[in-house]
């Protein structure tokens, strides 16, 4: 019994991948390639016992893998609901080949300064990784403006078979990604670090997250923004399965508005010096 569960959960497990790469090949291979990294990252992270700011130096760059596998297979299955011809136009492969390349080269610079055991973010030492941080926050915005360009397309697109509602929360959902990901990731760059007050103490941190206990962290707000696109998205399902049309695109924009509400709310407190989770 255990062996033929074990079979279906491959299969199944095979027949997403298969899915996700018919719908959008680009984005799935380089999903699934995080996913491959994440393994000799975390084993990375059992031998190495260096540290940067007293966490470990492959942390980063394994959250960054589990984080950008989300965002880019989410990208993939989402690639279906884009307006008829839209994946077939030339200019479109090449943003899609663009925002791929630069998640690549956003991963070589983790990866990069974890081996040599020095800080990606906030490097103040004047050397190569200080200099280039500038353009690795460019690269960022590129790389999030697939979210732009999705939710724009998908909410323009009239012809469209989906419901009113999920139709409206994707591309709420997915524009509020970028809008609030920049916004965030700006208020952090413009700092001198992720946490606020006294905060910074990896023995005051939430587990697995890593926000800090006991101060202010701007991460926080970053990690929701960057999750508006299945904060909403999954609401707008909801609305669309229990509510009428009319009444669940209404819905729809009070659960947007309220999200990036929260958002905001989040980031304020973490201005202030206060824990989402003391």
């Amino acid at each position: 019994m255990s062996a033929l569960v074990a079979s279906r959960a491959e299969t199944a497990s095979f027949d997403l991948m298969a899915e996700l790469h018919r719908r959008e090949p680009r984005f799935a291979a380089m999903g699934l390639i995080m996913l491959m990294l994440a393994l000799p990252t975390a084993f990375a992270a059992l031998v190495d016992v260096r540290t940067v700011g007293g966490v470990n130096v492959w942390i980063k760059p394994l959250k960054f893998q589990a984080s950008l596998a989300a965002y880019l297979l989410t990208l993939a299955w989402f690639a279906a609901f884009l307006p008829a011809g839209v994946r077939e136009t030339r200019l479109y492969r090449l943003h899609a080949s663009v925002v791929v390349a630069l998640v690549g080269l956003e991963m070589l610079w983790l990866m990069g300064a974890s081996t040599l055991g020095v800080p990606s973010h906030f490097n103040r030492d004047g050397g190569f990784f200080e200099t280039v941080y500038p353009l690795m926050g460019l690269f960022a915005i590129g790389l999030t403006s697939a979210t732009l360009v999705y939710g724009v397309l998908i909410g323009r697109d009239r012809h469209s078979p989906l419901s009113p509602a999920f139709r409206a929360s994707l591309s709420l959902g997915l524009v509020l990604t970028f809008a609030l990901t920049v916004l965030a990731a700006s208020f952090l760059a413009g700092g001198q670090g992720n946490f606020v007050g006294e905060a910074g103490s990896a023995a005051h941190t939430v587990p697995v997250l890593g926000w800090a206990r006991d101060g202010g962290d701007l991460r926080v707000a970053h990690f929701f923004a960057t999750h508006a696109m299945h904060v909403v998205p999954a609401f707008g399902l909801a609305a669309a399965l229990f509510l009428p049309a009319r009444q669940g695109v209404l819905a729809v924009w009070l659960f947007a508005g309220a999200f990036v509400a929260f958002t905001g709310l989040v980031l304020f407190q973490a201005t202030q010096g206060v824990p989402l989770i003391g």
